[in-house]
């Protein structure tokens, strides 16, 4: 069976209410069983340049190794250094982007990937954009932010409660294009059949609780959980 058809994927992105414009990127591929997502900052028109040359770089460059043998492919593991190197290029690319042209100066992007192959998931991310997975009833975050809040929260200088209403929320510690190197968290978990993954930015999970967002998701197909 092709990974395209034992997969449902669906993807929706929205300005909301505050904004005119759309800083978020989604890229999908069905066949490879990967999706990224990225949320730019940076300014009006920036922010969305360096999200979207995030995705494409990283969808490409993964097609482009999985294709010439150096990924996976069914039967074959992925090794976590493709992926690193995958979001590499996408920050060399948006660094050098945003100190040579004015109108992207201070540009930068979180991205948050999911790539699956055979029974597992490949998960990556630099900065607050989130991964969740909804198995058995339970809505669990599999990444970890890297925010100035969530290294608050570690080192125990704020409580949980506090945290929901700081205005550190969106301070994050690492994006892509800031620096000429970035550090990715990358890692593997084992898929079930029935796992529900979301892949969001905080356009969703600041303004949703997660115990508002796992009914939806719950009881809604995709493509609905999505728009919704």
């Amino acid at each position: 069976m092709k990974l395209r058809n034992a997969l449902t994927i669906a993807s929706a992105s929205d300005a909301g209410l505050v904004r005119t414009f759309n800083e978020d990127s989604v890229a999908v591929d069905e066949d490879l069983g990967l999706v990224v997502l990225a949320d730019g900052m940076g300014g009006y028109k920036a922010g969305d340049v360096a999200a979207g040359m995030a995705t494409m770089i990283v969808a490409n460059e993964l097609r482009e190794r999985i294709a010439d043998g150096k990924g996976h492919a069914n039967g074959r593991p992925v090794d976590n250094e493709l992926i690193r190197n995958a979001v590499a290029r996408a920050n060399q690319a948006i660094y050098h982007a945003a100190h040579n042209k004015a109108q992207f100066q201070g540009m930068g992007t979180t991205v948050v990937l999911a790539l699956l192959h055979d029974d597992m998931i490949s998960i990556a991310h630099a900065g607050d954009s989130r991964m969740y997975r909804l198995r058995q009833d339970k809505l669990e975050q599999l990444t970890v932010d890297h925010s100035l809040l969530q290294e608050q929260l570690e080192m125990g200088l704020i409580s949980s409660e506090d945290a929901r209403v700081s205005h550190n929320r969106n301070l994050v510690t690492r994006a892509l294009g800031v620096n000429q190197t970035i550090a990715v968290d990358v890692k593997q978990e084992r898929a079930l059949p029935g796992d529900i993954y979301l892949l969001c930015s905080d356009g969703l999970w600041d303004i949703v609780p997660a115990e508002e967002i796992l009914p939806i998701v719950q009881a809604m197909p995709a493509k609905q959980a999505a728009a919704k």
